[in-house]
């Protein structure tokens, strides 16, 4: 009994996480970006309420800039499972003036996806948005509790959270507000794709190592793109990468990596010495990068 508990106790948090946001709020949804933490939670969505569907749609907010594989995955998954998938796209967001495109050596979109986040919140109403984030990721999730409140413009402040005692969750909330819900916030990178390979959860193939055009900058490898800023003197190679993290081009590098399976993944993440984030451009900015965008309402 004991084992069972042991290989079960993160999985079935996740699952009473689940099960707690549909009692709880009225309008959720699940936050997906076709990247392992989001597919990882749509399987526990599965298991939460079966035999019956998920209850609750996914929402993407698109970059435009993602890649191909990404969203080639996004759409097969929603249509052999059945689920309701809402697209709103950060294009939209420029061409209205919302935000302003970024330019240079390191623009990206990725902060732009807060304005069209916030946007579809206020446009369905949800007032539950589950996330995929992860305590181990970075600093500022370090910080996050599993009902994370924000306020009636999307903002998270960090030194007014409601405590977690004894597994309960408050999900009571004025009007206006809503909630971040993040049900593998407990759980480790390893943690995922042990899950993944117990479970034989299909993953996109851009986690596993292929030949990519790339180019070198500041010890990082930028995926070659139309949506990637290059400079002249930045040479363009072939190299066998894979990605440990997915958001779009632009903010996400490659690691070099020969891994071409789920448990030669799972290896090489426990020989690792580097951070999953440590691959995330958006996260070099500053220190405080990610918790600034979290204050102003990003996932």
């Amino acid at each position: 009994m004991s084992t069972i508990l042991k290989t079960n106790a993160l999985e079935s948090e996740a699952i009473y996480i689940f099960r707690e946001v549909i009692s709880q709020f009225d309008k959720p949804v699940l936050l997906f970006s076709g990247g392992k933490d989001s597919i990882t939670l749509v399987r526990l969505a599965q298991k939460a309420f079966f035999p019956a569907k998920i209850p609750f749609p996914l929402l993407h907010v698109d970059t435009g800039h993602n890649f191909p594989e990404t969203i080639e995955f996004r759409d097969r998954l929603v249509k052999e499972l059945g689920l309701e998938l809402i697209v709103r796209n950060v294009q939209d967001a420029i061409d209205e003036g919302k935000v302003v495109e970024e330019t240079g050596k390191y623009s990206s979109r990725n902060s732009l996806q807060t304005t069209t986040l916030l946007d579809a919140i206020e446009e369905f109403k949800f007032d539950a948005c589950i996330g995929g984030a992860r305590r181990d990721e970075e600093k500022a999730r370090a910080k996050e509790r599993i009902f994370s409140v924000r306020d009636d413009f999307g903002q998270w402040d960090e030194k007014n959270q409601r405590p977690e005692l004894f597994d309960l969750l408050n999900g009571k909330i004025e009007n206006g507000q809503n909630v971040r819900v993040f049900p593998i916030s407990n759980w480790t990178e390893l943690d995922v794709w042990s899950y993944i390979e117990q479970e034989q959860i299909e993953i996109p193939s851009i986690y596993f190592s292929h030949k990519r055009k790339v180019f070198l900058r500041d010890g990082m490898i930028w995926s070659h793109s139309p949506y990637v800023y290059q400079e002249e003197n930045e040479e363009i190679e072939e190299r066998i990468v894979r990605f440990r993290t997915v958001g779009d081009m632009s903010c996400t590098a490659a690691v070099d990596s020969y891994a071409a399976t789920i448990s030669e993944v799972v290896g090489e993440i426990r020989l690792s010495t580097i951070s999953e984030r440590g691959a995330r451009i958006d996260d070099k900015r500053s220190e405080a990068a990610m918790e600034k965008r979290k204050q102003q309402g990003y996932f």
